[in-house]
C-alpha cells in the first residue's frame, strides 16, 4: 500500500510539475495524512501569507486524489519556488521567524509526511 501511495505521489507531482502552464522551477511535493483537513488548509493559508510577508516567492497547494484506486483520499502538497535560492530561504526562513516557526509547528501537530520529493521543471 505504501508503494501505491508513493506512486500516487510521485505521478501527481510530475503531472503537477509538466503539465501546469505557470509551473515553477523547483516543486516541493509533500504526500501527508491529515484528520481535520479543514484546519490544515487554515494553518496553510496561514503559512504562504507568512512567506509572502517575508518575501518568499512560494504559492502553495494542497491536492486531494479522486481517481487513484484504493489510494482515492491521499493528499499532497505542492510548494512551487521559482529557484534554489527560494528553497533555502523557505528553510532558513522556518527556523529564523518566529510566526512562521509557530505556523510549521501548528501543521505539524495537524499532519504525518508520508512522503516529500523535489522536482525541477525540465525546460
Amino acid at each position: 500500500m505504501r508503494k501505491i501511495l508513493l506512486s500516487v505521489v510521485t505521478a501527481a507531482g510530475l503531472a503537477f510539475a509538466a503539465g501546469s502552464a505557470t509551473a515553477a522551477t523547483i516543486a516541493r511535493v509533500i504526500g501527508v495524512q491529515v484528520t481535520d483537513v479543514k484546519a490544515y488548509a487554515h494553518e496553510v493559508d496561514v503559512l504562504q501569507g507568512q512567506f509572502k510577508k517575508a518575501g518568499a516567492a512560494v504559492t502553495i497547494h494542497i491536492w486531494r486524489a479522486r481517481f487513484a484506486g484504493s489510494e482515492a483520499g491521499a493528499m499532497i502538497v505542492t510548494i512551487e519556488m521559482p529557484d534554489l535560492a527560494t528553497l533555502a530561504k523557505v528553510d532558513e526562513l522556518q527556523k529564523s521567524n518566529p510566526e512562521i516557526a509557530a505556523t510549521m509547528q501548528r501543521i505539524g501537530a495537524l499532519r504525518k509526511i508520508v512522503s516529500d520529493s523535489l522536482y525541477e521543471e525540465v525546460k
